[in-house]
């Protein structure tokens, strides 16, 4: 072992005093965290257990760790004094005392105690924080504390490290509106009687959309359900409030309601789609006027099958369509056989 010299023992003992300062003031400040307050009130369960199992093992031997470099830092300035020399047997004891502390590693576990703590005292303020208005809400109401609120609570106090922030502002998201819905109840059913009414006048859109469409083409898809009349009823079954029975409510009127829009998109693209056919057939037959061969018998007959086609009730497209694209390659043949 190469032995320290005075100077390197006395740089040494220098920082040796500044580390263990450092890290007193750390554990200090880690047994005063929050988050290991909270862990300490609320034993943990699930991820958070799994991770405080390591973390309290590593707190505990941090302490230690002060305990064994400050009792080491000690031992070395008693050997130390205020001598201006020292010989050989205390420049060896105090070379041994001073190159066997780990700083960097406890450095690292400090980090890791430190994320942790933060981890856990981040999640837990997050849903206090965005709880307390919705508990203020139901309070000033009177309404009672709906049991998806207890649950969250329950999970940031006892394994807040299973949720995300993500999660926590999307779960809150929905029990603001659970809350809105319990202590704005009469306004919330009459906002919902608004929304049937509104599917009542979509789905007799979709019926009449789909009507036409039967009538002008031939069309091949199902009749839209008319779900409102039950939708309807339960709400009038509400007898008392129930957030989630109507939110699940809405959100059924809003699925039907994008149902009958598709519906009544579909009808509209068959009719569309038989007036862009008309209109090209018209725009071909333009051009073959104006190419002079509008008498061309070949022509005359492609058109008239094309026509014939068209107006039909309920028409074919997929012959239309064939057609069409029949006589616009004669067009555009006959075009070519003239130049």
């Amino acid at each position: 072992m190469k032995l320290l010299s005075l100077s390197e023992i006395d740089r040494e003992l220098a920082s040796w005093t500044c580390q263990v300062g450092e890290l007193s003031t750390t554990l200090v400040d880690l047994d005063n965290h929050p988050g290991l307050e909270h862990v300490r009130a609320y034993p943990p369960t699930g991820a958070t257990a799994q991770r405080w199992a390591v973390i309290e093992t590593a707190l505990a031997q941090l302490w230690d760790d002060l305990a064994t470099a400050t009792s080491t830092l000690q031992s070395a300035h008693a050997v130390r004094g205020a001598r201006p020399k020292l010989d050989d047997d205390d420049r060896a004891k105090l070379t041994g005392l001073l190159e066997a502390s780990a700083w960097d590693a406890m450095r690292a576990s400090c980090a890791d105690v430190t994320e942790f703590l933060d981890a856990v005292d981040e999640i837990n303020s997050r849903v206090a924080q965005l709880i307390a208005p919705l508990l203020r809400q139901l309070d000033d109401a009177g309404a009672s504390t709906p049991a998806a609120i207890t649950e969250l609570l329950t999970v940031s106090a006892t394994d807040p490290l299973s949720l995300t922030t993500q999660e926590v502002d999307d779960r809150i998201e929905v029990l603001a509106d659970r809350v809105a819905l319990q202590v704005n109840w009469p306004e919330s059913v009459a906002a919902t009687v608004t929304s049937l009414d509104e599917l009542r006048s979509a789905t007799d859109r979709a019926r009449q959309a789909r009507d036409d469409a039967e009538r002008v083409v031939v069309a091949t898809f199902a009749a839209p359900a008319d779900t409102e009349p039950e939708l309807r009823a339960r709400l009038v079954s509400m007898t008392k409030p129930d957030p989630s029975a109507l939110m699940s409510l809405q959100e059924r009127i809003r699925s039907t309601h994008r149902q009958m829009e598709l519906h009544q998109e579909l009808a509209q693209g068959l009719l569309d789609r038989r007036t862009e056919l008309l209109g090209r057939l018209k725009a071909y037959e333009a051009k073959a006027a104006r190419l002079g061969l509008a008498e061309d018998p070949e022509l005359l007959s492609s058109h008239r099958i094309a026509t014939g086609l068209l107006s039909r009730r309920p028409c074919e497209l997929t012959a239309v369509t064939r057609a069409v694209a029949d006589y616009q390659q004669l067009v555009s043949d006959k075009r070519g056989a003239l130049r």
